[in-house]
């Protein structure tokens, strides 16, 4: 009866195995990476690696410490203080604890700061200079080059008012870029002040909470300046933009004298003031300081420049604002001419850290995107995520001898050079075809004649890429044995280095 209702629909007979076999693959977990994200392997990672210690040295040359926040934190730590969003879980990935708390996967690494030195406050010295690296992720919709995580590194100084941190900022930015192995002209800190753009937003009459939405639609427009020029600016800045493609995009609709105003001073030259009063005034006053600071400190304007049509989005900043900007030209997946554009950015922060306290405490920060600054080196060949050479790999042809074979990998290994024993059930093609795929230097080899003879064979396997490009001749090729030397057991050592190393067994 059991093997009756193992028949298949033709009327074949069936063992039944192929069926549970049919089950098994049909009930089998679809393997797949959800949207916005990437899986980073070894070439990425090690590129990473590289950089982020790069970037490290110049921090503690600044004397900048590490310090490192968990990726969750309570939702209302983060507050309203996500980009330009009314709800608070707008944006960012949360859920309730066992105690009915809102959890908050990290959107940046600067609220999480914030956080730590209030908790930690009288502990720590201030100023405060700490700098961190690490995954934050956004609750948004992904999309080309937009992921849900991706890395940051930031540094910070809580607890310093004056403008001078700020100019400090962007120094040690520059100085970041160049130690990364870019050239002056290839990038450019720009600097500009929310104050600015706020006494511009008092003067066209959009302050106060009520004006939020279009205050955002402003900053937007301005925020362009690089992309549409001035005329693009006043199109978006009134009724709206309709681009090349025909697509339309509203407008902030200001009037023509506010208008006017705001972009008489995005191209207003650096530091002019002639009209300004309050805060607009008091922010072209700590943009001309930190002009004298960077200026005093050799740095042109070919490295930092004062830039009125910065802006950064997040609500929270207080004072200067800074973006590194990328100026080389690469090509995008169609072909066609692009930029990088901003790799990095960030500015004062003074109620930031207040939120925790009954007092107001000053901050600064940066923040450089990783994976972004990561890829526009590599686009100028400054970094390579190629995988690196792999393990030289011990094959094994004879099991009962697996003692030996380890004895050799750990000769190889006290001599410090990467080693792994081939741990598969193939054959000897097998093998060679896995180290080919681990990218080894070169594998070993001893079999019974081997091993009779106190001999091993080594085959130098990127030599044997290369041979394989010259020799069109199989009998050439099998008398020729290329890239293999044999050598006694006790040589081995010496001989696996100089393959390591660039020579040749």
């Amino acid at each position: 009866m059991g093997y009756e209702t193992h028949r298949s629909g033709t009327g074949a007979r069936d063992t039944g195995m192929n069926d549970m076999a049919d089950i098994k693959k049909t009930n089998a977990l679809k393997a797949r990476l959800p949207r916005g994200l990437v899986d980073r392997h070894a070439g990425t990672i090690k590129a990473t690696e590289a950089m982020v210690a790069k970037i490290k040295e110049v921090y503690e040359l600044y004397g900048f410490e590490p310090v490192e926040t968990p990726l969750i934190e309570y939702t209302d730590a983060l507050g309203k203080f996500l980009p330009d969003q009314d709800r608070p879980n707008e944006g960012v990935f949360s859920f309730q604890d066992d105690d009915e708390q809102w959890l908050s996967l990290r959107y940046d690494l600067t609220a999480p700061l914030a956080r730590i030195v209030a908790e930690n406050f009288d502990a720590l010295p201030k100023p405060y200079r700490s700098y961190r690296a690490g995954w934050v992720f956004r609750n948004e919709k992904p999309g080309p080059g937009r992921f849900r995580q991706f890395m940051q590194f930031d540094a910070d100084t809580i607890g310093a008012a004056s403008p001078a941190a700020d100019a400090e900022m962007c120094m040690m930015m520059a100085d970041t870029l160049e130690a990364l192995g870019l050239e002056r002209g290839q990038y450019v800190i720009r600097v500009n002040n929310r104050k600015v753009l706020d006494g511009v937003m008092e003067a066209i009459g959009l302050a106060g909470d009520e004006n939020a939405g279009r205050r955002l639609t402003v900053l937007r427009a301005i925020d362009k300046l690089d992309k549409f020029g001035p005329e693009g600016v006043r199109l978006l800045l009134g009724a709206g933009r309709k681009d090349e493609s025909g697509d339309f995009t509203k407008g902030a609709g200001l009037d023509e004298a506010a208008i006017d105003k705001v972009v008489s001073r995005l191209t207003a030259e650096a530091g002019a003031s002639a009209d300004a009063t309050g805060i607009e005034a008091e922010g072209l006053r700590e943009l001309s300081e930190i002009q004298s600071l960077i200026s005093a400190a050799g740095y042109g304007p070919d490295r930092i420049k004062i830039d009125p049509s910065v802006v950064r989005g997040l609500e929270y900043y207080t004072g200067p604002v800074f973006e590194a900007e990328l100026l080389f030209e690469t090509v995008n997946d169609k072909g066609e001419p692009a930029r990088f554009g901003s790799i990095g950015g960030g500015g004062r922060y003074d109620g930031l850290v207040g939120r925790f306290r009954s007092e107001s405490v000053p901050g600064t920060g940066f923040s450089i995107g990783v994976s972004r600054l990561m890829a526009a080196l590599t686009a100028l060949g400054k970094i390579s995520t190629m995988p690196e050479p792999g393990p030289v790999v011990v094959t094994v042809f004879d099991r009962d001898r697996m003692g030996d074979y380890q004895r050799m990998v750990k000769q190889i290994r006290d001599a410090g050079i990467r080693a792994e024993l081939y741990l598969g059930g193939s054959g000897p093609k097998a093998q060679l075809k896995y180290a080919d795929k681990r990218n080894s230097p070169c594998v070993i080899i001893q079999g019974g004649d081997e091993l009779a003879k106190g001999v091993v064979q080594i085959k130098d396997l990127a030599l044997g890429k290369q041979m394989s490009t010259e020799i069109t001749d199989n009998a050439a090729w099998r008398e020729g044995r290329p890239a293999q030397q044999e050598v006694a057991e006790a040589d081995m050592v010496e001989a696996v280095r100089r393959i390591v190393e660039g020579g040749t067994a």
